[in-house]
């Protein structure tokens, strides 16, 4: 017998099969999806069997061992595979590699299974009593060796050295139960019945079709209630559900739902899990344990093979998009997974992308509506108020208005969140006596400015440096940091209210395992006045006790030159805005702004997500943008400046001498980040609307650049930002 293994290897001209010979001992073991272990040439490498055959003419190794009998890749996913390869144009290595969680990826050998180690008797009980009897000393044995007999124990339970002595008999063994590092029991059975409105949109969903659900329930409005009702009609069947949520801050809220409803019927999963809770949690899966998943992105990729329904929530956001190879995402993904199992998809938001918009008016997917709270809630008022004259009363950052909310909430014992799109104290730092800027030596952005730390950092390759307020250039004690971070504003709110209870969610201080938990509790609980966040605090959440939501720099996400900057600040702004008032308190947002006259501005005020459908559609048709054309980034990057330069221009005479006619190639130019890592990095855009043609010969451009050295192509298909 023998078998094609595709290789753990990173070089693209070796993303196809090998054949190997399987050995006798393990003829019986082996499966298709498999990870083995291969000789290839002078060195071992992993690889995953994708199929057996009986005959082959030729020369051949032997298979080495099998890594791991007891998981294997499924039908489904080694389909999906090739699925993500001809899509994403990446090597169908790295697709399966993106499917595993990191104890069990294919270049890994680690065993991450956790074991209980319990004691039971090796003889029956006539030897056990003989042997009691002549050893009437050994009363801790006796001990041990009559508990034995009605019951097992625990190993750690018994003394070591007696334990030896029992083992050195024969008189008992031990028995390996594996366990899982993640359990919960409880159900607190929090079930409640659905609204009218609610029910109405339950019942128009069809658990025995393909269909693709678009459920566009403002913020409140209890989408989460119908998810987890539909859960309990998928596991009727014993069938499975995905549930993706955007961001790792979402899961702990809906995961303690969903605990609370189904118990130990849940596995989660994302990237705060060590990798032996991320091995379990795989296994719950692969082993039937669960019938619910709940977890960010890579959760699509879950192993089951009963899938019932997927659903995916806060489908506008943009993190369900890999931004590194395989660049996949995981709504596409979801789309392929529900077609093969004949299931249906559920897209949950409060503010739809413009793509699943048009597709439900057009009837691609069923438009389902929530119009109205739940309960007493009501949305809250949003008020815009105008940074200019602000700025001439000397208040940089914070508005009177917002102030004095804040003063008014604090003493009403109510919460507050402050939205800030951009961690750091500052954004950049500069001179004032040379205008010298810290920039990363390796990227040509600033370094900004981490105050707790004293450290500049570059939030692209990492790289970091003390701070100091020497200018380097001049040597002037002159150095002045400008712009805004969430830093700085958590500084001046303790200034500005000292008494205040303040915490900080940003990328900086969730890093360590559970901090997201900690933080997510200690808001629940009351521990803190003021929630000062980044965009992680805007989707989602539900704390009752958050009336004020004041956006500090609404211009912040308006101002960055991406197609869907219009489209990403209403989503962000509405959905932050949808923090407050989600109890019987009334709420109240505030959006500080140097534009308040901003079309995208006053839909957010108005809560009138058509109007800005419409405004942003219009503008998406005249520049042939989706969902009107396809989109197909290409970044071109090399050390070498002029080589890079060089071939972008090549690959853009090439493209356009092999499309169709309606395609439009735009480039070469520089890239918005130019320069990472000390690469250089020119960007070509394609659009399209149905063009096999492009995507060949961008299949012929990966296959041409696969051996050259200097250059490196970047391809993404149907980029979320350019």
């Amino acid at each position: 017998m023998y078998a094609s293994i595709l290789i753990q290897h990173k070089i693209k001209e070796l993303d196809h099969t090998f054949t190997y010979h399987i050995p006798d001992d393990i003829k019986k073991d082996i499966c298709i999806g498999m990870k083995v272990y291969v000789p290839f040439g002078a060195s071992k490498i992993n690889g995953i069997v994708l199929d057996i055959f009986d005959t082959y003419d030729g020369n051949t190794k032997d298979i080495i061992s099998i890594v791991n009998k007891d998981i294997k890749l499924n039908k489904e996913l080694l389909e999906l595979g090739y699925f993500i390869k001809n899509k994403y144009l990446c090597t169908l290595i790295s697709s399966y590699q993106t499917m595993l969680p990191t104890s069990l990826k294919i270049n890994k050998n680690n065993d991450y299974q956790l074991n209980d180690i319990f004691i039971t008797l090796n003889k029956d009980i006539n030897e056990i009593d003989e042997y009691i009897n002549n050893n009437q000393r050994s009363k801790k044995q006796i001990e041990v060796l009559n508990t034995l007999k009605n019951n097992k124990l625990n190993k750690k339970d018994i003394s070591s050295s007696v334990l030896k002595i029992l083992l050195d008999k024969k008189l008992v063994k031990e028995e390996y139960v594996s366990k899982y590092r993640i359990n919960k029991c409880s159900v607190s059975n929090d079930k409640k019945e659905l609204t009218d409105n609610q029910l109405k949109v339950f019942n128009n969903i069809d658990l025995n079709s393909k269909d693709i659900y678009l459920l566009h329930g403002i913020t409140g409005s209890g989408k989460t209630e119908i998810y987890m009702h539909l859960c309990e009609e998928v596991i009727k069947k014993d069938k499975c559900v995905i549930v993706l949520v955007p961001e790792i801050s979402l899961t702990t809220q809906l995961v303690n739902r969903f605990y609370n409803r189904f118990g130990n019927d849940v596995a989660i999963f994302h990237s705060e899990l060590s990798d032996g809770e991320k091995y379990d949690e795989y296994k719950k899966i692969y082993n039937k344990d669960v019938h619910i998943i709940v977890g960010t992105r890579s959760a699509i990729f879950a192993p089951t093979i009963d899938l019932g329904l997927i659903i995916i929530d806060e489908e506008h956001t943009s993190s369900y998009k890999q931004e590194n190879n395989p660049r996949y995402n995981a709504i596409d993904v979801a789309k392929w997974r529900c077609n093969y199992n004949n299931i249906p998809l559920i897209l949950g938001t409060a503010t739809p992308t413009l793509e699943s918009m048009a597709r439900a008016q057009k009837g691609v997917y069923k438009y389902l509506e929530l119009n109205t709270r739940v309960g007493s809630a009501t949305l809250p008022e949003i008020k815009i108020i105008d940074m200019q004259q602000e700025y001439r009363k000397r208040n940089m950052i914070l508005s009177d208005e917002l102030k004095l909310d804040i003063a008014d909430r604090l003493d009403k014992h109510e919460q507050v969140m402050l939205l800030l799109n951009r961690r750091g104290y500052s954004t950049y730092i500069t001179c004032d006596s040379c205008g010298y800027t810290y920039k990363c030596p390796h990227c040509d952005i600033t370094l900004t400015y981490h105050k707790t730390s004293k450290q500049l950092r570059c939030h692209y390759c990492g790289y970091t440096k003390f701070y100091s307020d020497v200018c380097p250039e001049c040597h002037e004690k002159s150095i002045n940091s400008l712009g805004l971070g969430t830093e700085k504003v958590e500084s001046l709110i303790k200034e500005l209210f000292p008494s205040a209870r303040v915490v900080r969610m940003d990328r900086d201080t969730t890093t360590r395992k559970g901090s997201h938990e900690r933080i997510i509790k200690g808001i629940e609980s009351l521990e803190y006045d003021i929630v000062i966040g980044t965009q992680m605090i805007s989707k989602g959440l539900d704390f009752p006790r958050v009336t004020l939501v004041g956006i500090v720099n609404a211009d912040e996400s308006l101002n960055i030159p991406d197609f869907r900057a219009g489209e990403n600040t209403y989503n962000l702004l509405s959905q932050v805005s949808g923090r407050a008032g989600r109890s019987e308190l009334s709420g109240k947002v505030i959006i500080q702004t140097f534009n308040p006259n901003n079309k995208t501005l006053i839909n957010v005020k108005n809560n009138n997500y058509l109007s800005n459908y419409k405004y942003e559609m219009d503008i998406r048709k005249i520049l042939k943008y989706p969902p009107y054309y396809y989109l197909i980034g290409i970044k071109v990057i090399s050390k070498d400046y002029d080589i890079a330069s060089k071939e972008s221009n090549k690959i853009v005479n090439y493209l356009n001498n092999h499309k169709d006619k309606s395609t439009i190639i735009l480039g070469p130019t520089t890239a918005s980040q130019f320069k990472i890592n000390n690469s250089y990095r020119f960007q070509i855009i394609i659009k399209y609307r149905k063009d096999d043609i492009i995507i060949n010969s961008l299949k012929e451009l990966d296959e041409l650049y696969i051996n050259n050295k200097n250059i490196y192509l970047e391809i993404d298909v149907d980029p979320i930002r350019l």
